[in-house]
């Protein structure tokens, strides 16, 4: 954990929350290149949280949240100093109530992101090739309610010329 979150395995859950307005991270050890990684999660709401990947100190993220300003929904992909690279704007794709698929396929520049089976955003940017994967749990008075919930994390390393698998549509 990196920050002043709390992040604890509940029934065989990972939980982040909170300790203080501050937020955090929890992170992997060690560094990835290029993957697919698939994740299942859900959050309590309010929230802004998300899975980083590729991070170095900077750090693309598969933004889990609701922003007004501009319009972004779950499954947008952040990037410190880009703000949002792409953007989903169909706030439907996600189950509020309940558990969320997300997928994300990094091989070189090439970015693709997931939301329930729903291609939601896709590039190429070369800013960052390699870093850890990790969850946040965001700072802020207005998210000390919050809480993500990851059931399951599953990293496929990939080759220069290995496709993404495209997933089922929920």
């Amino acid at each position: 954990v990196v920050g002043d979150a709390k992040a604890e395995v509940v029934d065989g859950v990972l939980v982040g929350t909170q300790k203080s307005p501050k937020g955090g991270n929890l992170f992997t050890e060690t560094d990835h290149d290029d993957f697919e990684l698939r994740f299942t999660y859900k959050v309590d709401w309010p929230a802004n949280s998300g899975v980083w990947f590729r991070y170095d100190g900077k750090g693309y993220q598969y933004d889990i949240l609701k922003y007004k300003k501009p319009v972004a929904f779950s499954g947008t992909l952040y990037c410190p100093g880009k703000m949002f690279i792409t953007r989903n704007l169909n706030e439907a794709l996600e189950n509020k109530d309940g558990w969320n698929e997300g997928q994300i396929y990094a091989n070189g520049e090439h970015l693709i992101l997931w939301l329930n089976g729903t291609k939601v955003g896709e590039c190429k940017d070369d800013t960052l090739r390699k870093g850890k994967i990790g969850m946040q749990v965001h700072g802020g008075k207005q998210f000390t309610e919050m809480a993500i919930h990851i059931k399951k994390m599953e990293i496929r390393k990939l080759g220069r010329d290995d496709k993404p698998t495209v997933p089922v549509k929920k």
